[in-house]
């Protein structure tokens, strides 16, 4: 599968704020239009510090173009039907224009955070898609709700509780991936995957888009029309010294997710597999002064793209262009020039031209 363009995702609010600072939801409805008036295609929104639906709801209230997107909501602690009548609800609302991304999350996140007992990830979030679907055809078609599998057995829809059918029922489905058995799972049930930001073009070339188009061929799903959406691991800035700043952030998130079980595949694909033990046991030991040491330049390059301004919007077009669909991209917004240097970096990423 190949694309001619990189189409950039952006987050919902591009950098207007510091990482560290929790989203001010008074300004979502500004920070949408000015995404759509700058030219982004659309925005993602994850789930972190805020409910990713409520603040989709607000974007899409906002804007009458912008793409709006979960990337991601956790899927296992919300009931399939309960994540079918938030999407259903946000597809409504901006007139075909959401995409729910899901997310299994790790078995420690589920048992100690959310309070709920663990099954193993692969088979329970494609009976999820399935469920969700399923409650989707019953309000569309007003076909009973008969759904069985072996997390989900689904038989009730009053009346009362049936939204009906909508105008753009077909709500595009992306699950996160990190490992070939995860996108096989997003190619056989969902219509995109969202790789992991330490998914390098040469692991999902690989690794993941194989394993996805398998999935497609085995459930007949068109591999033609699979997306494949990432957040890439960025280090940017206006200047040099700004710019050593944003590589020691990067270096230590390189290092943290290294460190982490969960992104191992991608580390071991490399040949990284005793580094990423290594950092392992930093992190275990709470040592994590010390982990961002052990990212080279050579690796730190491996799984960022790091550039200036003028570069930045160069190397990911030709980092990404023939291997995704779709990149979230922004930076920190300090003043009003800023807002015209993101906006020629966006046109970067859809022409794959230097900006000027």
């Amino acid at each position: 599968m190949h694309i001619e363009t990189l189409l950039p995702l952006g987050k919902v609010d591009p950098g207007l704020r510091a990482p560290e600072v929790p989203l001010d939801l008074g300004r979502v409805f500004d920070d949408a239009r000015t995404l759509e008036a700058l030219g982004y295609d659309g925005l993602a929104i994850e789930e972190c510090k805020e409910d990713p639906y409520i603040v989709a709801a607000l974007a899409a209230q906002a804007t009458t173009r912008l793409q709006i997107a979960t990337a991601v909501a956790i899927a296992f602690p919300r009931s399939p039907t309960t994540t079918a009548m938030s999407a259903w609800t946000l597809q409504r609302l901006s007139q075909g224009r959401f995409t729910l991304g899901l997310g299994t999350q790790v078995k420690a996140h589920i048992e100690r955070r959310y309070g709920m007992a663990w099954s193993p990830a692969g088979p329970w979030i494609r009976d999820y898609v399935n469920a969700v679907r399923a409650v989707w055809a019953c309000w569309q078609t007003g076909q009973p709700l008969a759904f069985s599998s072996p997390h989900y057995r689904m038989n009730l829809m009053v009346p009362l509780f049936d939204p009906g059918p909508i105008a753009h029922p077909d709500i595009p489905i992306h699950l996160a991936a990190v490992n070939p058995i995860m996108s096989r799972i997003a190619g056989e049930c969902a219509d995109g995957m969202r790789p992991h930001p330490v998914c390098t073009p040469a692991y999902i070339a690989e690794v993941m888009r194989p394993a996805a188009m398998a999935g497609a061929a085995r459930t007949g799903r068109d591999p033609a029309k699979f997306a494949i959406a990432i957040k890439p691991l960025i280090a940017t800035a206006a200047t040099d010294e700004e710019l050593e700043k944003r590589i020691r952030d990067v270096r230590a998130r390189v290092a943290f997710y290294c460190s982490t079980p969960a992104y191992r595949a991608a580390f071991e694909f490399h040949g990284l597999g005793d580094l990423a033990k290594r950092l392992s046991v930093l992190s275990r030991a709470q040592r994590w002064e010390e982990m961002p040491g052990a990212i080279d330049d050579e690796v730190l390059n491996l799984y960022a793209t790091i550039g200036n301004f003028s570069e930045i919007g160069r190397k990911l077009h030709e980092r990404y262009g023939h291997i995704v669909t779709h990149a979230e991209f922004s930076i920190p917004i300090a003043k009003e020039a800023d807002l015209d240097t993101l906006a020629g970096l966006i046109r970067t990423l859809k022409a794959g031209t230097a900006a000027t």
